[in-house]
């Protein structure tokens, strides 16, 4: 089990739910140090005090606040730790809303919330029941490591989970980013779902690691080694701006891209086309007949030999 970061209570009107928080998230990465490129030698920072010169210990480390006349408020730990805020033990629920509602783009870092006693085990399993079937998320404020910010509470593998949102004006605008005025013709729209179709037929999301760690290692051992290091392939040239794009040709080449690196996606593939032949060979077939006239003789083969019907 992971380590216990902090000991809450889910509150909601009269009910109270004590949980214990843990980390729900890990990062790898290659370890990677600054180091003098001269010689290798690993470079230090260190915490100095510009008032005395001196190096000053993590311990005595505070959080200061310059004032605008100079003056400067020094806040500890402990300070910091007894902010007056009902959120500081628990978990307060403001709302229940839709899981829909909540743009993905306020998503913020994940934790665990599991019952820390078993007197808290029913009415755990009760909200997550009831959030369950309600189809819905619980939106509150919570302090974590002495920082209040909003959360929903919502359901995965049957684990209540605490996910932390960005404050509203953290979300910077996207005016003036989307292009306007573009005109889509229905062919392109559903090649374009074609081709997501085909490239999605066999990705597994479970199956996605981290490359740029694996090849980071790959430099790091052919460099410990003596040898040359990998080297990046040749990126793909974007055409010069402003130069219009044959987007049919382009997704057309995609799809056969496509076939190449998704086997799975090949009888996807044939499928387009053959629909695609078959349509152009009825066009030109409806095309031809239009354009010549009657066979010779037809006239008569109608009539009979006296010219009569």
């Amino acid at each position: 089990m992971p380590k216990t970061i902090a000991r809450l209570s889910i509150s909601f009107s009269l009910v109270s739910i004590p949980v214990n928080v843990y980390t729900a998230t890990e990062r790898h990465a290659v370890p990677l140090h600054q180091v003098h490129a001269a010689d290798g030698g690993r470079i230090r920072n260190r915490r100095v005090c510009e008032l005395d010169g001196t190096e000053v210990p993590y311990e005595e480390v505070a959080r200061g606040y310059e004032a605008p006349d100079g003056r400067t408020v020094v806040l500890t730990h402990n300070d910091l730790a007894d902010l007056p805020l009902a959120t500081t033990r628990e978990i307060k629920v403001l709302g229940f809303l839709d899981a829909a509602r909540v743009d993905p783009v306020n998503y913020d870092k994940a934790y665990y919330l599991g019952p820390s006693n078993p007197a808290g085990a029913r009415p755990y399993a009760l909200l997550r029941q009831a959030m369950l079937e309600a189809g819905q998320v619980a939106v509150a404020r919570v302090a974590i490591r002495t920082r209040e910010c909003l959360a929903v509470l919502r359901v995965r593998e049957n684990v209540i989970v605490l996910q932390t949102l960005l404050w509203p004006d953290e979300i910077r605008s996207a005016a003036d980013i989307a292009p306007e005025g573009v005109q889509l013709r229905p062919k392109e729209v559903a090649l374009a779902r074609t081709l997501m179709d085909a490239i999605t037929e066999d990705f597994r999301i479970e199956a996605e690691h981290d490359e740029y760690a694996h090849a980071l290692e790959q430099l790091v051992e052919a460099r410990l080694a003596g040898l040359e290091p990998p080297h990046a392939p040749e990126s793909r040239v974007l055409p010069p701006g402003g130069t219009a794009l044959d987007l049919m040709a382009v997704l057309e080449r995609a799809l056969a891209d496509a076939q190449e690196r998704h086997p799975k996606t090949s009888d996807a593939v044939k499928n387009i086309s053959t629909t695609k032949q078959t349509g152009k060979k009825t066009a030109a077939r409806k095309s031809t007949s239009k354009a010549l006239p009657p066979k010779a003789g037809g006239a008569a083969r109608d009539k009979g030999p006296t010219g009569r019907a």
